[in-house]
């Protein structure tokens, strides 16, 4: 995995873990689950990239 992937990747899970965690402290559930989702988003492209760079 190359480390503009890894960064592009833990990127979006640090900003999701902001917005979810702004969503909690001001009852904004939209911004929470838009949280939740971009972390979900930044951990199977982590995921993804493993699984290839396992079968190199």
């Amino acid at each position: 995995m190359s480390n503009d992937d890894k960064i592009s990747n833990k990127v979006d899970e640090l900003a999701g873990r902001g917005k979810e965690t702004v969503g909690n402290a001001t009852g904004d559930r939209d911004l929470q689950a838009e949280g939740q989702g971009q972390q979900a988003k930044g951990n199977l492209k982590q995921a993804g990239e493993k699984i290839k760079d396992a079968f190199k």
